[in-house]
């Protein structure tokens, strides 16, 4: 059944991907009605994690700030799925880096590096974009899907400039076998990790676990660290901007690391909230009490 769910949906998909982006916003426009108004889609999880994040804010600031995420949701639901046949011309013209010297530098120097970033912005057409440039290969670090044919969409969407991919479990074997390669790794670190293995800090105003992976890994493998920012700068365009974190990974632990990368990214999100991913059960787990 799932096969042929897949191959029934496949041409609508590409079809979708091939419209202009003036009619994929307002083919968001009807979406945002639906997802919002008519079905609710985690409104209560998004409302629930605003308060909890913004305790200054008034009721009517949060209930702004959701509905702007929902609109912003909604279009980057169909920018992901522009990003299958989107053209190289075009992601230049939408998506822009503010500077590009941090990478620069560590191509110079022949140094492999890692970055890190949030759900924040456009992820997935920010990785496209990526691509373009003449510098580091990247390769991001994915939960491979159940479904095998969807996967091998999802596979094909983000591969199709040139990057690579590694599943989460085999992260630290696949950059260990490409280290002869000039690499870029990418890790989309403010998910929830298991509580038992990991950091925690506060995060939003709230107790938080950390993945501490990261961390552990630039510390082995003895890579900078560089965060990376994509701003939405009006609808459809963003802007990619670039910090050198933690230019040596081994003067830090990686709890220390990871602490600095959560900070950073608290930074961006409160500049620009709504483009945050706000529907993701980020504080469903609780710190455990010592025993005894």
């Amino acid at each position: 059944m799932a096969v042929i769910l897949y191959y029934a949906t496949l041409p609508l998909i590409y079809l979708l991907s091939l419209l202009p982006f003036w009619m994929m916003n307002g083919l968001s426009n009807f979406v945002f009605v639906l997802l919002y108004h008519g079905f609710g889609y985690r409104r209560k999880v998004v409302m629930m994690n605003l308060k909890n994040s913004f305790p200054e804010k008034s009721e009517s600031e949060l209930k702004e700030i959701k509905e702007k995420f929902y609109r912003y949701f909604c279009d980057l639901i169909l920018e992901t799925i522009k990003s299958l046949t989107i053209s190289e011309s075009e992601l230049k013209k939408r998506l822009s880096f503010e500077d590009l010297e941090v990478f620069k530098k560590y191509h110079a120097q022949n140094q492999s590096i890692i970055i890190v970033m949030g759900h924040w912005g456009n992820w997935e057409l920010g990785g496209a974009r990526f691509a373009l440039e003449p510098l580091h290969r990247l390769f991001v670090i994915y939960h491979p899907l159940k479904n095998k044919q969807y996967d091998g969409l999802i596979y094909h969407m983000r591969t199709r400039f040139g990057n690579g991919l590694y599943a989460m479990k085999d992260t630290i074997r696949g950059m260990i076998k490409d280290r002869d390669q000039l690499t870029a790794t990418a890790f989309i670190a403010d998910q929830t990790p298991s509580p038992k293995n990991a950091y925690w800090m506060e995060f939003l105003n709230q107790d938080s676990p950390v993945f501490t992976g990261t961390g552990k890994i630039a510390i082995k493998m003895k890579y900078p660290v560089v965060y990376v920012g994509i701003k939405r700068v009006k609808r459809g365009y963003y802007s990619i901007s670039l910090e050198d974190l933690v230019p040596d990974p081994t003067k830090m632990s990686a709890d220390e690391i990871l602490s600095t990368f959560t900070k950073r990214l608290e930074k961006d999100i409160k500049s620009q909230p709504e483009t945050w991913l706000w529907t993701h059960k980020r504080w469903k787990h609780k710190r455990e009490k010592p025993t005894g």
